[in-house]
């Protein structure tokens, strides 16, 4: 924040700009918590897993070799943020990326880091 008598280099059209671009509210609050997502080791696991197919607990839980308990509440979480949708057959249910735009940020993060 600019305190009193110091002034900004920037122009006032461009001070505008950032101010109008810049999140806050609803917004802000939204971003972080889809960003945060990608902060936990396991759930980039999972998604990544999920972007190659539809899967179960078990399957997640056998081919991640993640324990089923872990496997379930990371599913839920992220059931909730909106990132996987799931679908039930039998008694058995599939959890699946809700679009594509989770597994285009993971490929943006491995092409940042020069994978």
């Amino acid at each position: 924040m600019v305190g009193i008598g110091e002034t900004l280099l920037l122009d006032g059209r461009t001070q505008e700009l950032v101010e109008s671009y810049v999140p806050e509210g609803e917004i802000l609050a939204g971003i972080v918590d889809f960003f945060s997502v990608f902060a936990d080791g396991t759930r980039v696991r999972i998604l990544s897993a999920l972007a190659i197919t539809e899967m179960c607990v078990t399957d997640i839980s056998r081919v991640l070799c993640i324990n089923q308990t872990t496997v379930s509440h990371q599913l839920r979480l992220l059931k909730n943020i909106g990132i996987v949708k799931c679908s039930r057959c039998g008694k058995v249910i599939f959890y699946s990326l809700k679009n594509d735009t989770v597994n285009d940020v993971l490929l943006k993060g491995v092409e940042f880091l020069g994978y």
